[in-house]
């Protein structure tokens, strides 16, 4: 139940008397002190591989920067996304500056602010510029595309790049600006009171919007669609902590209000911080999550942990968890409707919740709520603060068509009356450990909970429908990761919709604009089911069995004007080429696992593989034809587990002759000979700075038979080795 109150607060921009300087062209380190409008045109120009030089750097105060929709391009020397490098602007330590009419792609980050009050970004269009070159497959998924934001003291984040990068930036307004085709859009720092309105921040392969300790900001009427990696269809949902909006370590009073999030790999992931984790105190508190749609989140609709938090009139369709919070307290779920998600609610560990006046639908589990019977001893929030499971309202709620409406397990103290249900197959799962479990009418619980919250919504000119057409991806079938990140429907594509089947028959999806298409190519395959039609459309081909799987399948698409994956127009009627490509070459493979105790002898610090002298025997030997090792919880044997172990891996393979590229992700040191040579040297871990997994990519001239040797080490916690060729196109 929702009041809202328009206008409650007002913008109100002070516009100084400005004088423009016009028509002034760009080049490299300029420098903008003044009003502006830049002549028009498709600039060319290379930052430094740093982000100390720019192409452009403003600083001032009281300055308007009208680009006049000019193209700003960076790393005009390189092909893919991974390998732009730059910055195109930075404005420092001004005040009241308004950027305007700008397009800029190809660089590392578009545009960086620091220490800068009153900043306006209008209308500007920084799609396609840095993403990573993910190494999941549809067949499997590869650690190294997982993503950390868990510090940010040190900028660490511009590491994976950003269309908008605001660090100590208050008072921002970003509004009417468009990023796609990247990584992050729009990342903030220490950035309180700013307006983030109107945006369009969609397919990306990262995060819509993220915020690290920030305050007080208003996030309104914002299409921050498909922003998500880590997932396959039927196969895997993981995410990699990709997200619509982000928002960590100590950010509170955040409003919240009507974005479209959907198809994100969570769609609202709010993480209270280290600080938290550490010492029990602060959190991302008093935020206001309020009137968005979470739909299609591969993982999580809504993460909120260790933080208290308001969730009211949202939407969280076909989610894995509707809402994820885990040692949330006094946290208020209301008025939100829930549909076919695996669980609607779960809360792990959570105090003095309200759930209210909450629709659920056809959810499996609608409302699962647990506590495990201890924490580890050495973790500092749980010295601090309490952690039981306890003190529950729920109340006023529609459950319909749930599999299980209560899976409850060390819980205490729930008051749960006047709900209604229908069709469901449990009303409570429980045990022993459930306690003090009250269903008595509580009238003055009831009156309090009916009670409108009062939302105090900001009137802003022109707010924008984000919720536009928000039927036509409907689902998360929807959510293809190539390898460049989520396909946005802009081009054709072919699409294998039965990637782990074992069958000798593939089968096909070719989405994309009205147009026909037909097979110019193929390889490796045989009997299409068709060889041209019509989008959208679905075929078949049968696998030709073969020592290496190397297919191809190259069509020709012929239709409307499209938009490529980099950024690129092919008017209507111009043909154009699209493909699908999959190769395995399988390597005959021996892998022993030995002990290690790094407090005796330590490979890393020796630079040798296992102590002078020692004769050492394998704890476990393993055949494979490909090298895809994840270990979670150390090496398993019939007697044992090893947390820190070795692994020495040989094998060997015939190769046709060309170009490969060998894709190597591990954890925590490796080494790659390949002919008795060393071509891959990561044996210091320190390198690697950050807690993903290590991904390096090679290119080898193979022909005929080689050997390969890896050794690699694990020193603890997780564990990853995984080695991929693929021809070089």
């Amino acid at each position: 139940m929702m009041k809202q109150y328009l206008p409650a607060v007002s913008i109100i921009l002070l516009v100084p008397f400005i004088v423009f300087s016009q028509g002034k062209a760009i080049v490299k380190g300029m420098k903008i002190s003044k009003s502006v409008t830049v002549k028009k045109g498709n600039y060319k120009i290379d930052a430094d591989d740093n982000f100390q030089k720019p192409v452009l750097i403003i600083e001032g105060n009281n300055i308007t920067v009208d680009f006049s929709n000019t193209v700003l391009k960076g790393s005009n020397t390189k092909k893919n996304p991974d390998e732009f490098f730059g910055a195109a602007i930075i404005i420092q330590n001004s005040k009241n500056v308004t950027i305007k009419n700008l397009k800029v792609r190809g660089y590392k980050v578009a545009l960086i602010a620091r220490n800068t009050e009153g900043l306006i970004i209008d209308n500007c269009d920084l799609s396609y510029n840095y993403r990573q070159h993910l190494n999941s497959t549809q067949e499997k998924e590869d650690l190294s595309d997982w993503m950390s934001y868990h510090q940010n003291e040190n900028d660490q984040w511009l590491r994976y790049g950003a269309a908008i990068y605001l660090r100590g930036c208050n008072k921002a307004v970003v509004k009417n600006c468009k990023v796609t085709g990247g990584q992050n859009a729009l990342m903030m720092m220490e950035c309180n009171d700013a307006m983030i309105y109107n945006n369009d921040f969609s397919f990306n392969s990262g995060i819509g919007i993220g915020m690290y300790k920030c305050s007080d900001n208003k996030i309104m009427y914002n299409r921050l669609i498909f922003n998500v990696r880590g997932y396959s269809d039927g196969v895997y949902n993981r995410g990699q902590d990709s997200a619509g909006i982000l928002v960590y370590e100590q950010s509170n009073n955040n409003l919240f209000y009507k974005n479209n999030v959907t198809h994100s790999g969570d769609g609202f992931f709010l993480w209270a911080g280290q600080t938290t984790m550490d010492n029990g105190q602060g959190g991302c508190n008093d935020n206001i999550i309020a009137g968005n749609d979470f739909s299609y989140a591969p993982t999580n609709g809504v993460e909120v942990t260790f933080s208290r938090n308001i969730i009211i009139d949202n939407r969280i369709f076909g989610c894995d968890n509707g809402i994820w919070g885990g040692y949330s307290y006094q946290t208020t779920i209301s008025n939100n409707k829930f549909r076919y998600n695996k669980r609607a609610i779960a809360i792990e560990h959570g105090q003095d919740n309200k759930i209210s006046y909450n629709i659920f639908y056809g959810d499996k589990q609608a409302i699962q709520l647990w506590g495990r019977d201890q924490q580890p001893a050495d973790w500092g929030y749980a010295k601090y603060r309490d952690t039981k499971s306890h003190n529950y309202i729920i109340a006023s709620n529609n459950f319909n068509s749930n599999e299980t409406v209560f899976n409850l397990i060390r819980t205490d103290s729930l008051n749960i009356f006047n709900n209604i249900y229908s069709g469901y197959e449990t009303l409570y799962k429980t045990d022993t450990t459930v306690t003090n479990l009250d269903t008595a009418v509580y009238d003055e619980i009831t009156i309090e909970l009916s009670k409108d919250n009062e939302l105090k919504i900001p009137e802003v000119e022109k707010p924008a429908n984000p919720f536009k057409n928000v039927s036509a991806f409907a689902g998360k079938k929807n959510i293809l990761v190539t390898e460049w990140g989520p396909y946005d429907f802009r081009s054709p594509v072919i699409w294998n919709t039965n990637p782990t089947d074992t069958y000798s028959i593939m089968k096909f999806d070719i989405l994309g604009p009205k147009g026909i298409w037909k097979i110019k190519k193929i390889k490796g395959v045989k009997n299409l089911s068709s060889m041209t039609g019509e989008f959208p459309d679905s075929i078949s081909a049968e696998v030709i069995k073969g020592e290496r799987t190397d297919i191809v399948l190259e069509l020709e698409y012929n239709g409307e004007t499209i938009t490529t994956p980099t950024g690129n127009s092919i008017p209507k009627g111009k043909a154009s080429s699209f493909s699908y490509k999959k190769f395995f070459q399988p390597i005959n493979w021996a892998v022993n696992f030995f002990t290690l105790d790094t407090s005796v002898f330590n490979p890393v610090k020796t630079n040798q593989l296992f102590a002078p002298g020692v004769r050492v025997r394998p704890v476990k030997m393993d055949t494979v034809t490909k090298l895809d090792y994840t270990w979670w919880s150390g090496l398993k044997t019939a007697d044992s587990t090893f947390s820190q172990f070795i692994s020495v891996a040989e094998g060997g393979a015939d190769f046709l002759k060309g170009y490969y590229e060998m894709s190597v992700t591990w954890d925590d040191a490796v080494r790659v000979y390949v002919d008795n040579k060393l071509v891959l040297d990561e044996w210091n871990p320190t390198v690697h700075k950050f807690d993903e997994s290590p991904n390096k990519r090679i290119k080898l001239p193979l022909e005929g038979k080689h050997s390969f040797r890896v050794e690699h080490l694990n020193l603890g916690g997780l564990g990853v080795l995984a080695l991929k060729l693929k021809p070089v196109q």
